[in-house]
């Protein structure tokens, strides 16, 4: 395995006392898709914000000879744009697998990768991006849409009564602050049991105070339907979403391998940013707990 490190060094002081320039990192994968800028470009007002240098990674699968020339242009112009710090990283295998294992080592705030605008759900599902998003350990925010968005302003959360939903909650808050952003909670009724329903309400009502509290602009709406993919996205594009925040399962049973679960789906067909969690093992429980 090959190596190759290209370090720029500029890096100003940020009033942002939460978090450490030696810790902090946002991994950007590049490959010669458009998706890969627009990934880049979104990656300066975050890494500002996190007082974060920015980690510009290409894979060398055999047929490049000039990815390091590229990659320093590219670094030049983030340095310049970002006001960062740039690094540049080179490693030769398969693309999916060396991301994560990249990742793994840095252990960055977020990885940020640009997805091609029309990827088939069976390659999704298979052993490509969609596999590298679920076994990430890692903050993942995929960009698919060709607009650039620049900063966040609203960022949605749909809620359910799984005990992975609430993970969601302290990070959505948590970058809020950093954007100023308001927090839009969604609660998607799927199950028909009355009790399942009135647990959800109940729950999704503990979240928007807990929200509040902490002195987020909050929203709160209940859905109801059978397309929950569909009817998040149309949510999306009625709130001017920029940022969708989903868990993403580590496993896959066979039937969700086959019809792709509801976070996969999002993350195909969504034109907004969606940050992707894995999710830790916790006990389940209808009432929200902070972590």
């Amino acid at each position: 395995m090959v190596i190759f490190v290209k370090c720029y060094t500029f890096a100003p002081q940020s009033k942002n006392k939460k978090y450490s320039m030696t810790q902090n990192s946002i991994l950007i994968p590049i490959d010669s898709t458009e998706q890969t800028i627009i990934a880049l470009q979104q990656s300066y007002n975050l890494a500002k914000l996190t007082n974060s240098k920015i980690v510009m990674l290409s894979i060398d699968e055999g047929n490049s000879k000039n990815i390091q020339k590229r990659l320093d242009e590219l670094a030049k112009e983030a340095k310049s744009k970002s006001g960062m710090p740039v690094e540049t990283m080179v490693r030769k295998g398969n693309v999916y697998e060396e991301i994560n294992k990249v990742a793994d080592v840095l252990n960055p705030l977020f990885v940020i990768i640009g997805l091609s605008s029309k990827i088939s759900l069976s390659k999704v599902v298979g052993q490509n991006a969609f596999r590298m998003i679920r076994e990430s350990k890692h903050p993942v925010i995929t960009i698919r849409g060709k607009e650039h968005h620049d900063g966040c302003k609203n960022i949605l959360v749909p809620l359910d009564l799984t005990k992975e939903t609430r993970e969601k909650i302290d990070k959505a808050i948590e970058i809020a602050k950093l954007f100023s952003a308001d927090i839009r909670v969604i609660s998607v009724l799927s199950q028909k049991d009355e009790e399942s329903e009135n647990k959800l309400i109940s729950y999704s009502n503990q979240v928007w105070r807990h929200i509040r509290e902490q002195g987020i602009r909050a929203t709160i709406k209940t859905i109801r339907g059978g397309d929950i993919p569909k009817m998040i996205l149309e949510y999306a594009k009625e709130v001017d979403a920029d940022l969708i925040m989903i868990m993403s399962k580590d496993k896959l049973n066979i039937k969700e391998f086959f019809i792709g679960t509801t976070a996969q789906q999002i993350i195909n067909k969504s034109i907004v940013p969606v940050l992707s969690l894995r999710p830790m093992e916790r006990k389940d429980t209808s009432v929200f707990v902070p972590y």
